[in-house]
């Protein structure tokens, strides 16, 4: 963003306020907010939701997209929960600041994340990642907002190294991988290796298009050579019994989202299973505000990757935006664990957690695990949220 962009949204935000302070009613308000590009929820931005009159006491939220019915994966039906009011504006406006953050282009802008506090607290913060001279992105945040609670992290260019000098560095110690037991039931459960013509991935649970009505294998997209696109390079599942199956070829690739869409060949089927002991049925998965309800209880994720198995760890920032890799920032990412939790081969498998209504046999999805941090001062795996896939790419668990 030039130093003109910063001053005009600095501007606008400024004009909006000086307006309502001068005696604009609701709906002008409202409307100002909309022809401006904003959403309502600038409003708890802005330090006026009282002005809104936000009701005191609890307000509902969708935390999940949910099965009806176990044997129909397209059953989808929204569940809620109610939140304290207060805690809901100070994540709303978080959301908020993060969107204007990661829409502004500033130099040195690596990536951000959303952190809500406890229900009791009833706060949110937002923690930024910069390389240089970024002092606007205090200067922004204050102008917008005093409340908001605000981490930033500042790094120098010289601290980080490339992608590819991480990759090719990274720990590959000897480890058994976790192959599928059989294919004689005729399906491939998520958690397992999957194989490319280059490397090994994690295969991922059955994701479905409502659209087409079809279901598909599904695993991470730079588990794939280099190319332009992979749209139809094979991917197979290789088993115990030293046999090895085709799943099919991919039909659709999201290099951004890093997940490819793969077509079963007709030999094996996708499964809404995870290879757990015992196994884990996904009966649909998280929302944006679902996240945010787990990480203000404290509640962790949980994984099963193809190399390192089984792992839990507590969610770190949820919203977040990815700029340290490739020439674009990836949007709906979750931070969750530590850098031990994920190494090469297990990029492609999900991050989940206990269905509340049957958390003993059944977990809804989180979203993707595609990386972990290679740079100093952090350490976490990220990978893009199941509901950002939903409402960006139409699949959904």
């Amino acid at each position: 963003m030039s130093e003109k962009d910063t001053e005009t949204v600095v501007h606008r935000l400024s004009t909006i306020r000086e307006r309502l302070d001068a005696g604009m009613d609701r709906r002008e308000f409202v409307r100002t907010l909309a022809s401006a590009g904003y959403a309502v929820g600038m409003a708890q931005l802005l330090g006026v939701d009282d002005f809104l009159e936000t009701d005191d006491g609890d307000v509902p939220v969708v935390t999940a997209l949910a099965r009806d019915r176990t044997d129909d994966p397209f059953s989808l039906e929204k569940r809620t929960r109610t939140v304290p009011a207060e805690w809901y504006a100070a994540v709303e406006k978080a959301f908020e600041v993060n969107e204007i953050l990661a829409s502004s282009r500033v130099m040195g802008y690596l990536g951000s994340a959303v952190v809500p506090g406890d229900y009791r607290s009833g706060t949110a913060s937002v923690t930024i990642g910069v390389t240089g001279d970024s002092g606007f992105i205090g200067d922004l945040i204050g102008t917008v907002s005093d409340s908001l609670g605000l981490e930033i992290e500042r790094f120098e260019d010289e601290e980080f190294e490339t992608f590819e000098e991480f990759r090719d560095g990274a720990d590959r110690s000897i480890r058994q991988p976790r192959l599928a037991r059989d294919a004689a039931n005729g399906t491939a459960p998520g958690g397992v290796t999957c194989e490319t013509d280059s490397t090994m991935a994690t295969l991922g649970p059955a994701m479905y298009d409502p659209e087409s009505g079809s279901s598909f294998f599904v695993t991470a997209e730079h588990a794939f050579d280099d190319e332009a696109t992979v749209v139809g390079e094979a991917l197979t599942l290789p088993t115990e019994t030293e046999e090895s199956f085709d799943l099919g070829t991919v039909r659709f690739d999201h290099p951004i989202a890093d997940i490819v869409a793969v077509e079963p060949s007709g030999r094996l089927d996708p499964i809404n299973r995870i290879d757990t002991s015992p196994p884990s049925t996904i009966t649909g998965q998280y929302t944006r505000w679902g996240l945010a309800d787990l990480l203000a209880r404290g509640e962790p994720l949980e994984k099963v990757g193809a190399m390192t198995g089984h792992t839990t760890g507590e969610i770190q920032g949820i919203d977040a935006v990815t700029c340290f890799t490739d020439n674009f920032c990836r949007h709906g990412q979750i931070r969750w664990g530590s850098e031990m939790d994920l190494i090469d081969g297990d990029s492609g498998s999900v991050s989940y957690h206990p269905d509340p209504e049957d958390p003993e046999e059944s977990v809804l999805v989180a979203g993707f695990n595609n990386a972990r941090t290679w740079w100093p001062g952090q350490s976490y795996v990220w990978g893009v949220s199941a509901y950002r896939v939903n409402e960006s790419l139409g699949y959904h668990f």
